[in-house]
């Protein structure tokens, strides 16, 4: 696709994109599964650079259906989603293999954690700049701009490349 900048490797009827194939984007996302009309159609999967990946079921381009898998194993759910929020603050490490012993804190899912850049936030699948909105992934390839969903979710949750006094301040 030399204008877009993807491959495609697959079947094609009629001079359309059709049948079983791999559509390789860009960004080095990679799309398998099935094309109809040049559109994601049946089931395929996305595989993203970060090692995660959705599975779904696709209708003209669109997902009906579908399950988002993080690089570590864990499994988003929309419905049910309970993961590092305000209840319980665990990461999945800590879910899956049990708490650190007193006094040894875990900061991220990953131990030690990545050192994050001043003024950037870890989002779990790359570094966050909230002056750009941009989100590229831990080598700085773009993975993305966040609408104000994340951006509000990522200021909120996420840790954060620099200190801030939080604590009491005696009056100077």
């Amino acid at each position: 696709m030399q204008y877009t900048g993807s491959q495609y490797i697959g079947e094609f009827v009629d001079g359309r994109m059709e049948g079983e194939a791999e559509y390789i984007l860009p960004t080095e996302t990679r799309y398998v599964g099935y094309m109809k009309d040049g559109m994601f159609h049946g089931e395929g999967t996305l595989y993203f650079p970060n090692g995660s990946r959705y599975d779904a079921l696709w209708e003209k381009g669109l997902a009906v259906q579908g399950t988002y898998t993080f690089s570590d194993g864990l499994q988003y759910d929309a419905k049910n989603w309970h993961y590092c929020d305000g209840y319980d603050r665990r990461f999945y490490t800590e879910i899956c293999h049990g708490l650190k012993p007193t006094g040894i804190s875990q900061l991220s899912n990953m131990d030690p954690p990545r050192k994050i850049p001043p003024g950037y936030y870890d989002c779990g699948d790359g570094f966050y700049n909230p002056k750009t909105r941009v989100v590229r992934d831990y080598t700085n390839h773009f993975l993305r701009n966040a609408d104000d969903d994340e951006h509000e979710w990522i200021i909120r949750t996420c840790r954060k490349g620099w200190d801030e006094f939080v604590g009491h301040r005696p009056t100077l």
